[in-house]
This record gives structure tokens, sequence and C-alpha cells, in this order.
């Protein structure tokens, strides 16, 4: 908002007045608004009491102007448009431009409201207020243009894992320049923009680099744009499309208890899943040939009868345009009388080539393996406490054969000849030289 105040108002109001009186009565209401607003462009001195507002406005909606005065002395106000044309002297509307359309008029508010504005209507407005001396002030109005079009283009329709991909999104036409978010999914990314400005719009241009996983298969890639002119979200988007080699996984669905017995039956179902889905799933055996009584149906290998003989590594192979993986399963049977197993793991979904192997496509083929591991853990256990009962048996009997060799009986000096002896003196005098009985005496060892 700027203001400005004009000297000799008094001349400028007589000159005026004199101009149209002598006027043609049609010409009469022009020659004044014309000396009025060549007068009003001549800078003066203090007193302002004129003020306006800036104005923001959306496009397509209502822009109000407002004229106030402060100690109004019932003075002539107008307003005129950026290219210094009347739209309103007092109450009179001599623009022919039927957006605008008086709100309020009084000795201290001139109220105007500019209907379906656009960007050509932006700049500034004067109020002008014929005072002594005349007084000016401006008010700016600024158009907000949302963005027209929000377009969201992907390189590639179809992508394949692991592959990077191109999307870009474009924002034209708005003012100011829009901002642009990216998500996929519910992850914000950050992409790289460019702005293009013509004719005072904005056309703005993300560009996001993408490297797709089988995860983002049919996650939404989302355009998001903010702008001052566009309340809530403003957003497109499009839906990735991404092929995966299969995921390859084998279920036991016979025996039910995961025990494989010699006479029992053995049935695998192969589980493979990928984009596109494979249209060939195929049983193998390892380093062997199947057996002659094994039966394959589809994804199903039924072995009846199972014997010794058909141990081994059994191998489901899927495959597709994007590449081939497996699953397998060691089959061990036991005997008869078997009543655990012990755990048998087996490697899943290999890729082609051992520069493909990854950490994620090892898991675990063997059907019942937790019940499997559990028996084991028992069975650990019982032999430890084997061990220790059969080494403590051990030590009980190393000490009693220890104890029963040193038992004796053991004669001190004295007692020597204690035996024959009628009195004590007697015996230590046998003692000293009984020595021929020393060979009665003898000790024995058990």
């Amino acid at each position: 908002m700027a203001s400005a105040v004009l000297p000799s108002g008094s001349q400028c109001a007589a000159a005026a007045a004199v101009a149209a009186a002598a006027a043609p009565p049609g010409l009469r209401l022009r020659l004044l608004l014309l000396l009025f607003s060549a007068a009003a462009l001549i800078p003066t001195g203090d007193g302002q009491n004129l003020f306006t507002k800036d104005v923001t406005v959306i496009e397509g909606e209502v822009a109000t102007i407002s004229c106030q005065v402060n100690k109004s002395d019932d003075s002539v106000i107008q307003l005129l448009n950026p290219n210094r044309q009347t739209i309103y002297f007092r109450d009179f509307r001599p623009l022919k431009d039927s957006r605008f359309q008086l709100l309020n008029f009084s000795s201290s508010e001139l109220k105007v409201s500019l209907t379906n504005v656009s960007i050509s209507d932006e700049g500034r407005y004067f109020c002008q207020l014929y005072t002594d001396p005349p007084q000016e002030s401006y008010t700016t109005i600024t158009v907000l243009v949302p963005p027209r079009n929000l377009m969201i283009d992907i390189q590639k329709d179809t992508a394949v894992e692991g592959e990077e991909i191109e999307v870009n999104c474009t924002a034209m036409a708005s003012k100011p320049a829009t901002t642009i978010r990216w998500f996929k999914g519910n992850t914000e990314l950050k992409g790289k923009s460019e702005v293009e400005e013509w004719s005072d719009m904005y056309t703005v241009t993300s560009q996001l680099m993408l490297k797709v996983h089988k995860e983002d298969d049919g996650v939404p890639v989302i355009c998001q744009v903010e702008h001052p002119a566009v309340t809530g979200n403003l957003q497109t988007q499009r839906y990735l499309e991404v092929q995966y080699k299969p995921q390859v996984h084998i279920q036991m669905t016979y025996p039910l208890q995961g025990l494989t017995r010699e006479g029992d039956a053995l049935e695998l179902t192969c589980e493979a899943i990928g984009k596109p889905q494979p249209v060939m799933v195929t049983w193998v055996r390892v380093d062997d040939e199947m057996p002659q009584h094994a039966v394959l149906s589809g994804p199903n290998l039924f072995i009846n009868n199972l014997n010794k003989t058909d141990n081994g590594t059994y191998r489901c192979e899927a495959s597709n345009i994007v590449g081939k993986a497996h699953s397998d399963y060691m089959l061990y049977v036991y005997d008869t009388t078997a009543t655990t197993e012990p755990a048998v793991h087996g490697l899943t979904q290999l890729p082609n080539s051992a520069e493909e192997l990854d950490s994620e496509d090892l898991s675990d083929s063997r059907a019942g393996e937790e019940g499997s591991i559990r028996a084991v853990d028992h069975a650990v256990i019982g032999g430890v406490v084997a061990v220790v009962v059969f080494a403590m048996l051990c030590l009980l009997i190393i000490l009693g054969r220890y104890f029963a060799r040193h038992k004796g009986t053991y004669f001190t000096h004295e007692a020597k000849g204690a035996d024959d002896a009628a009195d004590a003196d007697t015996a230590i005098i046998n003692a000293e030289g009984g020595q021929n009985n020393s060979e009665e005496k003898k000790e024995y060892f058990i």
C-alpha cells in the first residue's frame, strides 16, 4: 500500500468547478474525473487519512477492494484500475465491466467486489480521496492459479524386479510454481524438479528414479502437489506392475505326523508363486532316477509303499519368463519301529546361477522340521544323562575295589607277642625276641 498527499487542493477544486460549469452537461462528469485524477498524481505533505489492504484471491473467485477513510469530511472517494480508469466515482460506475459491483458506499468507505477474477485482473488498484489536500492509496491484487493439469508418466508399464525405472510428474500452468512430493505407498521418496516460466505462469516437472522389487508389485506411486490455491490433497497415482521369478515351497501333505516309515505312503505338494505365474512345475530326483512306483500329478508327488531305496533328494522346479527356482526335499525312510525323526534341512528357491544366490532364498522345505528338532533335543539330553549315570557307576566301582584291597589286620610292634604271653611284661619280652613267631603272624590282603 502506498500513499501521496496533494498540495493546493483548493486550487484544483476551483479549477474543476469552473471547468464543469462551462462544459456541456454530457461532458461535465468526465471533465471532473479527469481533473481530479490529474490532481491526485501531484504528491504533497502530511495528514494521510485514506487506507487500503492488499488482496490475494484464487482465480475464478471474488476479490473485495475497500477504500477506508479515517476522520471523514464527506470528501469524494473514487476507485481506479491498474490502467487508471475509474471503476467507481462515489456510487457511480463509469467503467462498463459488470464484474465490479458496489458493496458499500459511505463517507468513510467505498467497498467494491470483483467477481470471476482472472490473471489479467492482477495489479495495483488506486483509491483517491479529494480532500484538501487530495490523497491517494493503492492496493495490490494477487491472483493465485492452481495447476491446470497433473500428469504422471512411468517409463515402463511393466518392470522386472531389480530394475530401475523413471517416473515423471508434471503440474502445468500454475502461479506461483507448484511443489511436487513423491510417495510409494505410505513412504515418501525424493525426486528432482525443474521449473519453466511462461507469461507469468509456471510448469513444474519432477523426476523420480525408482528401483523396484517384487514387494512393490501392486503398490501405488503417488504424485502429490502443494500449492496455496489448492485445499486438501491434489494428487495422481499409478500402480506398479513388477514381474519376478517364482518362489517355490514344498509342503508335505501325507503322512500327517511327518515321519516317513517303511511301507508308508508319501505325498508332497509343490507351491510355486511368481509373476507371471509359472506355467510349468516339474519334479526330479537329484543324482538318481525317480522310483518306478512314484506317481507325478502336476505339482504333486506321490510315492506308495516307501522303502530304503527311496531315500534321496527330491526337487521341485518352477520357471517363468523372468527366471527359474527350485526347492529340495530330503527323504529318509525309517524302520517301522522308529518313533522320532531327525531334522533334515532343504534348500529352496535356488537361483539360476551361484552369482544370483540370495540369502532370502534359503528356507527349510522339510515338513515337520520343528517337531524333529525337538526330538533331537530330547535325544541329546537323554544321551547326556546316560553318560553321567555311567560315569558315576564306574566311579563307585573303582572306589569299592580300592577300599577292598586295603582291608586287613595290622599289628603294632608291641602286639607281636601278645597272643601267647600271660602278662604284659612277657608280651614285651616275646615281642623283642620272638622273631621266630613272626613267621606265624602273617597278613593276608584280599
